[in-house]
């Protein structure tokens, strides 16, 4: 029923919000799981291609926000991202070769993964200061390139935005602070996601209605998200906590159930 996937597509997208703007990062891992056992998107490769469509939107969306805070190392984070960029590139078209299935495993493996380093306290000081400049160039460049490279492999093979390994990537790249890890993460995603999400367009692999759908509906839990959060400031350890057992359920969830099919 069109009208039932229309209203669990704003749903879902509503969840992602939600959580994104909650918890602050790792609430878009969620968003394949939701689009192939809520929505109901039958193809594993049409809902990480949708997948990568919403993840880039909100990304784009966040980004815009910090970039008004001032809190993005735009240099740093430009560096990162066109390195990814090619990692992202190469790592969709692997996931498009790689059987639905399998795929959908190796996914919920990285859920398991995520779920239990972000039960780890990140630690926020670093450099403030840090810059990517010509007496730092030698030093910092190799790092983001390499990291970058590998995270955007990552994103790309498996349609996800990667804040959650971005922002450490980041972080001990350039010794940049939690904060600006985070605003500066955003360009990679919105990047990463745009790169998956053309490769898997191109392919004809995105349910654009269920995209749009999603997108909007995130809109909306994000805005909630935020609210909620602010309210909440005090019991953020907890909620990140509670967070990451979600993610590592939902994970154990998905290997379960690839490996039945």
């Amino acid at each position: 029923m069109p009208a039932l996937q229309d209203l669990l597509s704003l749903v879902s997208g509503g969840v992602v919000g939600f959580m994104l703007g909650l918890v602050v990062g790792g609430g878009s891992i969620l968003a394949l799981p939701l689009l192939i056992y809520v929505v109901g998107v039958s193809s594993i490769h049409e809902a990480i291609g949708t997948s990568a469509v919403a993840v880039a939107a909100s990304a784009a969306a966040n980004l815009a926000g910090h970039a008004h805070a001032q809190t993005v190392k735009w240099p740093c984070a430009i560096v990162f991202a066109l390195a990814g960029i090619v990692g992202a590139a190469g790592g969709a078209q692997l996931g498009k070769m790689t059987d639905g299935g399998h795929l959908l495993a190796l996914f919920g493996a990285l859920m398991v993964a995520i779920g239990l380093l972000m039960l780890r306290r990140r630690r926020s000081e670093g450099n403030p200061d840090v810059q990517l400049t010509r007496e730092t160039l030698h030093e910092l460049l190799p790092q983001l390139i390499g990291t970058g490279l590998a995270v955007g492999a990552l994103s790309g093979f498996f349609g996800i935005g990667g804040g959650f390994l971005i922002v450490p990537g980041l972080m001990r790249a350039t010794a940049m602070p939690l904060l600006n890890a985070i605003g500066s993460s955003l360009v990679s995603v919105t990047v990463f996601g745009l790169t998956t999400a053309v490769s898997y367009a191109l392919s004809g692999l995105v349910d654009w209605r269920v995209a749009i759908l999603f997108i909007l509906g995130g809109a909306v839990g994000g805005f909630g998200g935020i609210r909620l959060g602010r309210h909440l400031a005090a019991y953020k350890q907890g909620l990140s906590r509670t967070f990451a057992g979600i993610v590592t359920a939902v994970g154990l969830y998905v290997i379960v159930t690839a490996l039945m099919h």
